[in-house]
């Protein structure tokens, strides 16, 4: 086991006096080494109390990691806390763009929002508010023979992986077991289901099924939405699967709503 400990003191030290595009701060970073996997350290930790919906994607990239470490870097260097540091750099790690208005949109289209008594999905993303909790599966950055980790291998057959799971995804659920969970594909809801199974998580809580917010999904989101007719899908997309899951998930939100 791991036994992964992260001294924030430490790691404030290090990213002040990184250099913009220090190659050699990385190593000063990781937080356990096995076999082909390292898992690095970058400023997460994070998780709003106030939040009412949680994203939770399968980890950190690179581009990810390396944007938040500058903006925690350069809030330290304004004078900031490290627990101020910790949460304006996690804000630079939030979805935008495209990705984010297909998941307002698509929220809207399972009626999330009443739900959870705001007006629409955009007003959930309010940073004023702190209503939305972006995370992580694997809550730090993981590579993989130096490339960004992409499920392989399993997380949950894999102990270093499984162990990131049940120390900071599962403290994360706990605190959060009244909001709703999103898992951004299979991979971050094959982890929700494991803390269900742990009993970190109340299964109604998991809103599983919802295509990939990502831009290469867009015919299967355009189907989702309604705005895009069975007829003209081309041969990849299976609208069966995709209708079930939006009923589903609809009837979930109204079931959970109306308690």
């Amino acid at each position: 086991m791991a036994n992964f400990a992260v001294d924030l003191v430490r790691f404030a030290s290090i990213a002040h006096s990184m250099q913009a595009d220090d190659p050699h701060a990385w190593d000063r970073l990781i937080l356990a080494r096995e076999d082909r996997i390292t898992v690095q350290w970058a400023p997460f930790e994070h998780t709003p109390r106030t939040a009412r919906l949680v994203i939770v994607g399968i980890t950190p990239g690179r581009v990810q990691a390396v944007n938040a470490l500058r903006a925690f870097r350069d809030e330290l260097h304004k004078g900031a806390a490290i627990d101020d540091a910790l949460r304006l750099a996690k804000l630079v790690g939030s979805f935008s763009g495209p990705m984010r208005t297909n998941i307002v949109e698509m929220l809207d289209c399972i009626e999330v929002p009443p739900a959870l008594d705001v007006q629409d999905g955009a007003a959930l993303f309010n940073p004023a508010y702190e209503l939305v909790h972006f995370t992580s599966a694997l809550r730090y950055p993981v590579f993989v023979d130096g490339e960004n980790y992409n499920g392989n291998p399993d997380m949950l057959r894999t102990p270093l992986l499984r162990e990131m799971i049940e120390t900071f995804l599962e403290a994360e659920a706990r605190l959060l077991q009244d909001a709703l969970w999103l898992p951004l594909g299979p991979k971050p809801a094959i982890a929700l289901r494991h803390l269900v199974s742990r009993g970190a998580l109340r299964a109604d809580h998991v809103l599983e099924g919802m295509p990939h917010p990502s831009g290469a999904n867009a015919e299967r989101i355009k189907f989702f939405l309604g705005l895009k007719a069975r007829t003209a899908l081309s041969q990849k997309t299976r609208p069966d699967l995709i209708e079930a899951a939006r009923e589903t998930l609809l009837a979930q939100v109204r079931r959970l709503r109306s308690v």
